[in-house]
């Protein structure tokens, strides 16, 4: 090959080398830092970007994408001296790529350690059930440091999350046995206000039944009330409509009587004062029939007032040592229902008598 061809040849070779490291295609999302002769010169924007060859050269590739940083669990003392591991979760963003490259020399490091620094400081001034139950206060504590601190590095803080507090084995298994009191102290509340519920309930039901119960007792003895009361009015001005003789009452009466005493539950049984009037009421009404009627010669007056007396003997007195004992009483109450159904047979048959001697006799028919 002679000499020019050679000449092109390194000529076109060098020419692609100046044109390739002059073009520089910068991703999206992506930040170059330019340095000419060492120098920082500009940061490349994402596209097609012209530098110097051979006098600017890339000093940093960084992503200006939201980043997520966790790190390792770090021992943190309470107030209360006891110690727990915590670790962060931090999302942070780069907004200033020249800072980022040349205001720190690491700024993950410089951001862990600053986490770490700000989370002690933070937890030292709360105690553990604080500290478990206050990780929003804490969370935003730290955001406001780091951004503060961060600012200048170009980077900044947008979240800062506790991913984990482990308090040491001890005060696990104290910590469980207080929740385990705790949820059984819950569960016995909850089943005492069950019972007093149910207590409650039961005791209103009932209440209401009572109250319908009795509601209904006072409407059945009120209709009862009513129909006694027709019943009676009925009664009373069918017997003035009528005009009874006083002498058929007393008939009534004396029919009546026996029923008194003939419940199961009366252990005191009172012989009314009027017992010997309607009898001798209804001695004389029979007697004044059959005298009305055919009297007869062979009655004496002194049977007449035989019949009337007889009643007023057959009276038992109960005075008031006869009502001392329950047996005394049932006995007295045994032999006045007896006395008066024997008035009232008595005076039955004195009926029929007097009726019968009223049928008229036939004549005999005469000799003459």
């Amino acid at each position: 090959m002679d000499p020019v061809g050679i000449l092109a040849l390194v000529a076109a070779l060098v020419v692609i080398f100046l044109v390739a490291s002059t073009v520089r295609i910068v991703p999206q999302a992506r930040r170059y830092n330019i340095e000419r002769f060492g120098r920082y010169r500009r940061t490349l924007q994402p596209g097609l970007n012209l530098v110097l060859p051979v006098a600017d050269r890339i000093n940093t590739k960084l992503d200006v994408r939201e980043q997520v940083y966790s790190s390792d669990p770090r021992p943190v003392i309470t107030e209360d001296n006891l110690v727990v591991n915590i670790d962060t979760v931090l999302y942070y963003q780069i907004t200033d790529p020249r800072a980022a490259a040349y205001e720190v020399a690491d700024y993950l490091q410089a951001i862990d350690q600053l986490t770490v620094t700000t989370l002690r400081n933070v937890i030292g001034s709360m105690d553990l059930e604080e500290t478990l139950t206050s990780r929003e206060e804490i969370n935003s504590r730290l955001r406001a440091v780091l951004d503060d601190a961060t600012g200048k590095w170009g980077i900044r803080v947008n979240r800062v999350e506790i991913k984990a507090i482990d308090p040491p084995h001890t005060i696990k298994e104290a910590m469980e046995k207080q929740m385990r009191a705790e949820r059984d102290k819950r569960a016995a509340i909850l089943h005492a206000e069950g019972e007093r519920q149910a207590k409650i309930l039961t005791a209103e039901g009932t209440k209401q039944k009572d109250i319908l119960e009795a509601q209904g007792t006072q409407q059945a003895m009120i209709l009862r009330a009513d129909g006694e009361a027709k019943a009676v009015e009925l009664v009373f001005q069918a017997v003035h409509r009528n005009n009874a003789d006083p002498k058929v009452l007393a008939y009534k009466y004396l029919e009546t009587l026996p029923h008194l005493a003939s419940s199961d539950n009366n252990t005191f049984w009172v012989i009314p004062g009027e017992l010997t009037e309607a009898v001798r009421t209804v001695t004389s009404a029979f007697g004044d029939q059959s005298t009305a009627g055919a009297p007869t010669p062979a009655q004496p007056a002194e049977a007449a007032t035989a019949d009337e007396t007889a009643p007023e003997s057959r009276v038992p007195e109960l005075g008031a040592g006869s009502a001392g004992s329950l047996d005394a009483a049932q006995a007295a109450a045994d032999e006045a229902e007896k006395q008066a159904a024997a008035a009232v047979s008595d005076a039955k048959a004195e009926a029929q008598a007097a009726m019968s001697s009223q049928v008229p006799r036939r004549e005999q028919p005469s000799t003459d």
